[in-house]
Order: C-alpha cells, then sequence, then structure tokens
C-alpha cells in the first residue's frame, strides 16, 4: 500500500463521519458512523433493515447476486457449479468422456469428504495410503463446519475475496463463528492486497459489516474477529478508524476492554503519540479495578513489542510481583524482561517469589521462560539459565530443562541440546520419549546423522521406552552416514524392546541403497522384508519403480503393488514418470497424468515431476511446453522443477527464459539458488548488465544479513575462476561494479578467486592490480596472501618480484615450507637460499608494496 493510501481513506472516513450528522434521525438504534459509512459504499441502499440482515443476504446484495432460493437450483447444480470454480476443467480433463455424455454429475461436494477417486471398496486401504500425505498437509474435521471452513480456505486461495463471498451468498446457508471469522481475514487481506483506495474502503466496510452481522447473530465478538481489522489501522496509522470500529467492538463486549488496551497502546506507540502514550499509563496508575492486571499485561505486552524500554520500565516498577494473582500473567512478565535483557528485574522479580514461599517448581519455570526469550546465543541462554538456578540455590526441574532442550531444537543447536540431556541423566531426572524424538528430528533436519551414534546408547544405558518413530529416524540417520550394517544392526536390537520392525524402517535402508546406486542390495530390503513378514507400502513401491531403467521391470513392480492390493499415490505416479523418463520411454511418461487415477489434489506437483524428469533427460522442448500448459491455466510450477528448467536450459535457453523462470520463485533459499543458476550462464555468455542487476537484488535480499553479504560474491568469482577459457576483463568489471555500484567491497576470497584468474589468464599486470585490491578493501596481508601472490609471480615468470614477496612469508612453519618449496619445485627452481627477511618493528611479517 503506497503512502497516499492511508491518508485518502482517512479523509473517506473523515467524510463520512461528518456526512453522519445528517442522517442521525434517520434511525435512532443505528449509529450515525455505521450509516454513514454503508452510504458511502452502497449511497442508494436504506440503512434502516441492513443491521439485522444475514451474512446471506448482506453478501448476495454486495455483489447484486440473488440466493439460491430465489434461483431455485438444486444442491446438486450448486456443488457442481463450485467444483468447477474450484477445479476448473480439471474433473473433465480427469474423468471418463463415456460418464460425462451419460449425464452424470459430480457428487455433492458438501456432503462428502475432501478426498478424490477414492471407491468405496478401497476406502479402507487407501485411507492407509494416504495417512502420510495427509500429516504433511491439514488434519481433516469429519464435522460440516470443519468441511466448510476448508471450502472457505480452499475459495480464498483460489478465487479470492469477492467472489468467496458472492459463493456464500449463493448458499443461503447459516454460517458459525470460525467462517466468518474467515471472511473477515479475506477482506482484510483483500484490503492489504489493493493500492485502490476505493477498493480497500469496500472490503474495511464489508469486515464492519460482518462484525456487525455476528452481533445481531449472538455471537461473542473475540479477539479472532477483530484482531486483523484493528491491525490494520495501526499499521497504516489510521487513528479515526480505529476509533470507529472500537466502538462496535465495545458495545456490550465488556470483557473486550483489556485486550482492546493492547491495541490501542500498539497504535499510540506505532503514530508516536507521547502524549496519549503518557494518557493511557496516567490512568492505569489510577484504576484499582479488579481487572487491573489484566491491562497491566496488555500495556506491557505492546511496549515490549513496541521495543518501548523506558516506558516498559516505568510500568513493571509499579507493579509489586509479589501480589499478582495470575500464574500467567507473572510467566509473560518474566518473557518481557528477557526479550529486553533487563536481567536486574529478573533478578528482583524472582528473589521476591522466593522469599514469599513460592515453589521451586514455579521458580524454575519462571526461569525458563526469562532465559529463553532472551535474543542471545543458545550458549549465553544456557548459561544464565544455570547461573540463576545456582543463585537461587534450587534445581532445574525435568519439565524445565526438557522447555530449554526443545528451545535449543527449535534453533537446530543440538549439540548444545544433547549436552542438556546428559547433564539431566546426570542429575537423575527423566527424559520424556517426545523430547527425545524431538532431539533426534532436529538432528536429522540439521544433517547431523553422526550424532546417532551418540544418542543411541542413551536409549540402551537409561530408561528410555523407543518407539517405531524413534527406531525409523535413527535407522535413516545411520543410513545417511553410510552405515548399512548399524541399520541392520538396530532392527535386530528390536528384539530387546518386543517391538516389530515396519516398513518405513526397511524402506529408509532401501532409499539409502539406492541413493548409493547399489540396487543389488536395495533389491536385496525387499528379500528381508518378505522373510520379516513386513508388507511393502506405496513408498516401497515408489523406491522401486523409480530406479528401474526398463520398461519390463516397472511392468513387473506394478503388477506386484496391484497383487498386494497397495493403491496408486501421488508419489506412486511421481515414480512412475521417473522409472519411464530413466528409461527412455518419455511418451509413456507423458501419459501418466492422463490416468483418471492421478489425485486432483496433487496434479500439478505431480507435472511439475513430469518437467523437471523430461529436462533432466534433454527433453528440453517437451518440458517447456508442459510447463506453457501450466502457465495458460494459471497453474504454477513447483519450485524444484523450476529450478530443474533452469539448470538444463543452460545450452539452449536464452537469458529472457531464465529470467522469467527465476521470477517464479518466492522462496528466498530457492531463489538465491536459481539466481547463481542463472549468475553461471550470464559469466558462460558475457552477459555482464544482468550479472550486476542479479547482484543487486542479491544484496536487497540478504539486506539485514552483513554476514552473508559479504560471502555473496564469492562464487561469482570463483566461477570466473574457473571458467575455460578465462574471461578476466569480465571479472575485473564486476569488481569494479560492485564498489561503484552496490556499494560494497570484496571479500578476502573473492580476491584469492581473482587473483588465480589472473594466473589462469597469464595476465601479470592484472595481477598486481588485485594485490593493490587487498589493501583498499581494507584486508590486511596474511600468510595465505603472500603465498598465494608468490605462486602467482612465479607462474608468471616475475621471479624478482617473486622473491621480494618470499621475504615476508614465515620459514618456521613446516607446512608453509612445504607449499612454497612445492612452488619453486614446479618451476624449476633450486632452494632459497638464506637470506634476510624483511620484518617490521615487532618482528611480524609486512606486506611488500610494489
Amino acid at each position: 500500500m503506497p503512502g497516499s493510501k492511508s491518508k485518502t481513506l482517512q479523509s473517506l472516513f473523515r467524510a463520512a463521519t461528518k456526512l453522519s450528522k445528517q442522517w442521525k434521525s434517520v434511525s435512532p438504534s443505528t449509529s450515525a458512523k455505521d450509516v454513514a459509512l454503508k452510504q458511502y459504499v452502497s449511497p442508494s441502499s436504506k440503512p434502516s433493515n441492513d443491521s439485522s440482515k444475514s451474512l446471506s443476504e448482506i453478501a448476495a446484495e454486495s455483489f447484486n447476486f440473488k440466493s439460491a432460493a430465489d434461483y431455485g437450483e438444486s444442491s446438486k447444480l450448486l456443488s457442481s457449479e463450485i467444483s468447477s470454480i474450484l477445479c476448473g476443467d480439471l474433473d473433465s480433463y480427469l474423468s471418463d468422456p463415456e460418464e460425462s455424455s451419460n449425464g452424470s454429475c459430480l457428487e455433492n461436494v458438501l456432503d462428502v469428504p475432501w478426498l478424490s477417486n477414492v471407491e468405496k471398496c478401497n476406502m479402507s486401504l487407501r485411507r492407509k495410503e494416504i495417512a502420510r500425505e495427509r500429516k504433511e498437509k491439514w488434519t481433516f474435521k469429519s464435522t460440516q463446519i470443519g468441511r466448510f471452513h476448508e471450502l472457505v480456505k480452499q475459495c480464498a486461495c483460489k478465487l479470492g475475496a469477492d467472489t468467496t463471498i458472492k459463493v456464500f451468498g449463493k448458499l443461503g446457508r447459516e454460517t458459525g463463528l470460525k467462517e466468518y471469522n474467515a471472511l473477515i481475514r479475506l477482506c482484510i487481506e483483500k484490503a492489504r492486497e489493493s493500492n485502490d483506495e476505493e477498493v480497500s474502503l469496500k472490503q474495511l466496510s464489508k469486515a464492519y459489516q460482518l462484525l456487525k452481522s455476528m452481533k445481531e447473530q449472538g455471537f461473542q465478538v473475540e479477539e479472532e474477529s477483530y484482531g486483523s481489522i484493528l491491525m490494520y489501522f495501526i499499521d497504516f496509522g489510521m487513528v479515526q478508524e480505529f476509533d470507529f470500529y472500537c466502538e462496535l467492538i465495545m458495545d456490550g463486549n465488556a470483557v473486550s476492554l483489556a485486550r482492546l488496551a493492547y491495541y490501542e497502546m500498539l497504535l499510540w506507540t506505532k503514530v508516536e503519540n507521547e502524549d496519549k502514550i503518557e494518557e493511557l499509563l496516567y490512568h492505569l496508575s489510577l484504576y484499582d479495578g479488579a481487572d487491573k492486571s489484566a491491562f497491566q499485561e496488555n500495556y506491557l505486552l505492546a511496549l515490549c513489542e513496541s521495543d518501548r524500554v523506558e516506558d516498559f520500565v516505568r510500568l513493571v516498577r509499579t507493579i509489586d510481583i509479589t501480589k499478582v494473582s495470575s500464574t500467567d500473567f507473572v510467566t509473560n512478565i518474566f518473557k518481557f524482561l528477557g526479550k529486553l535483557l533487563l536481567e536486574s528485574f529478573a533478578k528482583m522479580f524472582l528473589q521476591e517469589l522466593v522469599t514469599i514461599g513460592i515453589g521451586a517448581k514455579d521458580i524454575s519455570k519462571f526461569i525458563c521462560n526469562y532465559t529463553s526469550s532472551m535474543p542471545s546465543a543458545v550458549e549465553d541462554v544456557i548459561l544464565e539459565f544455570k547461573n540463576l538456578h545456582a543463585e537461587l540455590e534450587i534445581r532445574p526441574t525435568s519439565s524445565q530443562y526438557q522447555k530449554l532442550i526443545m528451545y535449543c531444537c527449535e534453533l537446530f543447536k543440538v549439540h548444545a541440546a544433547l549436552d542438556m540431556v546428559d547433564q539431566m541423566f546426570e542429575a537423575g531426572l527423566p527424559l520424556s520419549l517426545e523430547t527425545f524424538n524431538s532431539v533426534l528430528e532436529a538432528c536429522e533436519k540439521s544433517c547431523e546423522y553422526n550424532l546417532v551414534h551418540r544418542m543411541y546408547p542413551m536409549i540402551l544405558r537409561h530408561d528410555i521406552k523407543p518407539n517405531s518413530e524413534t527406531f525409523r529416524i535413527m535407522i535413516n540417520m545411520t543410513v545417511r552416514i553410510k552405515d548399512f550394517e548399524g541399520a541392520y544392526g538396530m532392527l535386530k536390537d528390536l528384539e530387546k524392546f518386543n517391538m516389530m520392525p515396519t516398513t518405513n524402517m526397511y524402506n529408509a535402508i532401501m532409499g539409502g541403497y539406492f541413493r548409493e546406486k547399489d540396487t543389488r542390495a536395495a533389491l536385496g530390503v525387499l528379500k528381508r522384508m518378505e522373510d520379516a513378514n513386513v508388507k511393502s507400502d506405496s513408498q516401497t513401491f515408489s523406491y522401486l519403480i523409480s530406479n528401474c531403467t526398463t520398461e519390463d521391470n516397472i511392468s513387473k513392480f506394478l503388477d506386484e503393488m496391484k497383487d498386494s492390493g497397495v493403491q496408486l499415490t501421488k508419489h506412486v505416479y511421481m515414480a512412475l514418470i521417473n522409472g519411464y523418463a530413466a528409461s527412455g520411454q518419455f511418451e509413456k511418461a507423458k501419459q501418466v497424468i492422463c490416468d483418471r487415477g492421478v489425485p486432483a489434489k496433487g496434479f500439478n506437483v505431480i507435472r511439475s515431476v513430469l518437467v523437471s524428469a523430461l529436462a533432466s533427460h534433454g527433453q528440453i522442448s517437451d518440458a517447456l511446453d508442459i510447463y506453457k500448459e501450466m502457465e495458460e491455466a494459471q497453474c504454477k510450477l513447483e519450485p524444484k522443477a523450476v529450478i530443474c528448467l533452469i539448470e538444463n536450459l543452460q545450452t539452449e535457453g536464452d537469458l529472457h527464459r531464465l529470467l522469467h523462470l527465476l521470477e517464479q520463485l518466492n522462496g528466498l533459499d530457492q531463489w538465491v539458488d536459481a539466481s547463481y543458476r542463472v549468475i553461471t550462464y550470464c559469466i558462460r555468455k558475457n552477459h555482464f548488465r544482468s550479472i550486476v542487476d542479479l547482484l543487486k537484488r542479491l544484496v536487497d535480499a540478504y539486506k539485514s544479513d552483513e554476514v552473508a553479504k559479504e560471502v555473496l560474491f564469492d562464487e561469482v568469482f570463483c566461477q570466473i575462476a574457473e571458467q575455460d577459457p578465462i574471461n578476466l576483463q569480465l571479472g575485473l568489471d564486476l569488481l569494479q561494479a560492485i564498489k561503484k555500484e552496490i556499494g560494497l567491497l570484496p571479500s578476502r576470497q573473492s580476491l584469492d578467486f581473482l587473483l588465480s584468474a589472473c594466473v589462469n589468464a597469464k595476465n601479470l599486470q592484472a595481477c598486481y592490480l588485485i594485490w593493490k585490491e587487498y589493501k583498499i578493501a581494507g584486508l590486511p596481508y596474511n600468510i595465505l596472501s603472500y603465498v598465494r601472490m608468490y605462486r602467482a609471480l612465479l607462474a608468471l615468470g616475475d621471479y624478482k618480484s617473486a622473491a621480494n614477496i618470499l621475504m615476508n612469508i614465515p620459514r618456521d612453519d613446516i607446512h608453509v615450507c612445504s607449499v612454497v618449496k612445492a612452488c619453486q619445485t614446479a618451476h624449476g627452481m633450486s632452494a632459497p637460499a638464506e637470506g634476510k627477511k624483511k620484518k617490521g618493528k615487532t618482528g611480524k611479517n609486512v606486506s611488500y608494496k610494489m
């Protein structure tokens, strides 16, 4: 939203407020401001009865759209229309033409679960097959409200706010609190997205009408309903609009006053109205109601989030921690103190609580709340946690230890987490299986696979009862470090815990063998599964099919899968595409997406896999054709497929197409990965300006990360140094562009790569130029710098300058001497004679000025 938007909206609301005086007598029961707002949005409508209308009537009138009852449409026709809106032509594309010609209509989407292409006879098997997929996406609810709420989200994704409200208006359905809240969120999202003041005002008006309708229907207006609206006004500093909506929220809703105080304080801190902040704090100091602590808590939260440390401290000083009855409030106070690093207050409050006899269990909890909220390094957080317990002479409880361990896992500080686990065992405290599994998962996600050898003995030594998920993760980690014997050993150890091996455990081992291209060993896993009477699942067959190299093998595993009753899932379809592509059957790979059993929900993902498979096997033209079809259908290509296209268009693609593909990526990590691939293409094709533009965007993406910015250019200069033939002038031009256009200095590693490029290009003058750049960039010459320059000068034949550089290289380091000797031997020189070494006053090496 541009800066003028909030200003224009404010003027519109002010105009509406002025006009309200003219309509005050129209309907005594209706707020004048409400009437003004409605008159502004719909000048021709009468204000007298709007407030009592149902949601469907409000929505229908907003779009001049009649309800379903007026049209007399049947439920099935309406459901078909909704399905066609949500799925477009997808259903007809996947369905049997004969069924369509017979007039068979879609099942009522409101009466069946959101699962497509499921035969009733295979429902039980199908449920097992898609359990993994459900966990990855969302938890389905069997209630009608749950399905309808999912419809709200689906419509929001496919249609946007306006058409969603139109659809609900046609439904003429009684709407619950969740649906009201979802619609309000859609209105606010639409208002935020739009740069048109009129559109934003209209969406805010709809949100207001929805709130009013909720109150009329007897619903309690809670924070979930009004929070997004008030945050909109706060973000854009719209004070009058904030007051306007608060009047409706507060009317007959006294319980909301304390929470509204939080939003009010946020508003005044946002617009920096010091007088209002002072006024709120002054009135709070005079207030002595029973809910004073609730107001204090909400003010503290707002001040903490706004980084108003002085005001926060001022308010904290007025609180007697020993008289606070709410444990939740005390907990939040310590969290705020941790976030603002107010250690003195934290220690004072803890000591006061200990003095009045608060138990060690609660004190330990407050310490954990305080330390885990500190914006400090994990090591400092743990140290403070231990020190505070020591100062108060209490032992940390098991639950607080585990909270801190979970905190470490969330930040993937797995070594620190394991140290805490060891300390728990030393203190004789129990560790829950949930916490142990969380540490395992964090190790797996952070690729610290070797730590499985540290964690597995913990199970054997301590009273930890693992479950199948524990063993699955450990087996997968063991496989990742290629310790297949260890993985099989864990399977054997299951007997010690009276457990049976699962399909997922064997799948982890099979997947590891396939990654190592050991097909025979992978098939051996299948034989072991049969011997252990463990049935294969869709993931097993996905591994087998995707690694087939012949069509016959694919058919064989497909037949086995059907015979075992395993259903075709999204992962199996993707495996079929990869298997056919690997065996050169590209037409069959393309035919996979035409199978009527392909799940509609994963259709775009499967098509994206097809694009990747074709592109990676040299079928660039076919891959681009499918990508074009997806674009025309407004379907989004998966990030992995986009990157695969960019990677394989390096020789055949043009720059414009690569840059267009780059714009399809939203995630930062994926975009950065793809950007460097495009830059690699530009280096080969000498597209200097495009490289600079992409580097500027990369710098903007990491503008708040100084460490990342320092190494952004290293990969670029590495590519230039490794290019054959060397385009040294491109590297030198980029160096100047980085300094002048981007305003940054190169890192030491970037200059090292450029120095190597100078040697490879056999350009002595450029070598001297880069040597001076170290000093310009504020990078002092070190031993490695001198060694690199010495080697460069020898390679380029400037032996006199090389001898001068040699004087700055110490001879007391055996590794450095071996490198120098290797350089001399490579250029046919004898060992250096003992000579004088140029040193500074401190005895340290100094640079030689060229």
